[in-house]
């Protein structure tokens, strides 16, 4: 089965780039949600719960969204799309703010809109709510990038699924360390005939999965 990335988004080090054009760069910024905040505004888009993510599901939300900018794919049902994202350090950057708001007994008061995003996967949740996606999903947590483990089990969802499209990708963030990178998968078939060159129309294999990680 031949496979392909037909649109990216990679935002890291102060960037996003998509399908290798620079679309945002922030020198100096606050913090991270400053950075997130200016992206979002920057790109004009329009989600109101944007604001009340975590920043986990924002970074994640913000690389799919401009990865569907580019590729929209509402020519597919909503149980043909799959989404696999993973990350090295799960929900840790919330897990800590949960923590915080729970250790001092004589000031006690856990944050209900915090607690539920106390779970890596949540992220998906969102992508999935916004997109109306509806496929087989699944949050994996791994030391690193592994090409090899994105290639194996997104192939095995197009094989054994019924996936026709797949929004697969790295979601890291812990405090203002971060990379998100955001793909779109399709079958060779169902490529819509445009006329795009690489590298916004790689072969989906784990060589070039882990060169796109590190080319930004």
């Amino acid at each position: 089965m031949n496979l392909h990335i037909t649109s990216y988004c990679q935002i890291h080090d102060k960037k996003v780039v998509v399908n290798d054009r620079f679309i945002f760069y922030m020198e100096n910024f606050l913090n991270f949600a400053d950075f997130l905040k200016a992206v979002y505004k920057q790109e004009a888009i329009s989600y109101p719960k944007f604001f009340k993510m975590d920043s986990l599901s924002k970074l994640g939300f913000l690389a799919t969204e401009l990865v569907l900018r580019e590729k929209p794919i509402g020519r597919y049902c909503s149980e043909e799309v799959g989404i696999v994202l993973s990350n090295a350090s799960a929900s840790l950057d919330t897990d800590i703010i949960h923590n915080d708001s729970v250790k001092d007994k004589s000031h006690y008061f856990p944050s209900p809109s915090v607690f539920v995003y106390t779970l890596p996967n949540i992220v998906i949740g969102e992508i999935c709510i916004k997109n109306k996606i509806k496929g087989e999903n699944a949050f994996l947590v791994s030391e690193f990038f592994d090409g090899t483990l994105f290639e194996n089990y997104v192939q095995n969802l197009f094989i054994n699924e019924g996936t026709a499209a797949c929004i697969c990708g790295w979601v890291e963030l812990l405090g203002n360390n971060y990379n998100a990178l955001s793909m779109l998968i399709e079958r060779e078939e169902n490529m819509e005939k445009t006329g795009n060159q690489p590298p916004w129309n790689l072969p989906f294999t784990a060589e070039n999965l882990n060169q796109l990680i590190i080319r930004n």
